[in-house]
């Protein structure tokens, strides 16, 4: 059931936004020199790594769940986990309900 979710990572790939170049900033910090940091990440980068890490959460919650049945996990550990998990998928549903609702706005908007 928790694979299936894997396949959100290829609905945010984009192939459109390729010449889109993002800049790098400096920044300069008491005695240091300027130094470039990371530049930033796209849309669909942050989307994949979030869809990724609750999936990774929700695989935690299932095999602390079954390490409790077989009495190798405590349950406070289970239950940390599976609310972890509860919490990153109520995550995901609202940033689903929200991209939901831009994409409908953004459909309704005359040209």
């Amino acid at each position: 059931m928790i694979d299936s979710i894997k396949t959100v990572s290829a609905l945010v790939t984009t192939s459109g936004l390729s010449d889109i170049s993002s800049e790098t900033t400096t920044t300069t910090l008491g005695a240091q020199a300027a130094q470039p940091t990371e530049a930033a990440s796209s849309f669909a980068k942050v989307m994949s790594d979030m869809a990724t890490d609750a999936v990774d959460t929700l695989k935690l919650s299932e095999v602390k769940s079954f390490q409790g049945i077989r009495g190798e996990a405590t349950t406070r550990e289970v239950v940390d986990a599976v609310m972890n998990a509860e919490q990153a998928l109520q995550t995901a549903i609202a940033i689903r309900d929200k991209v939901v609702t831009a994409y409908l706005e953004v459909a309704r908007m005359q040209i």
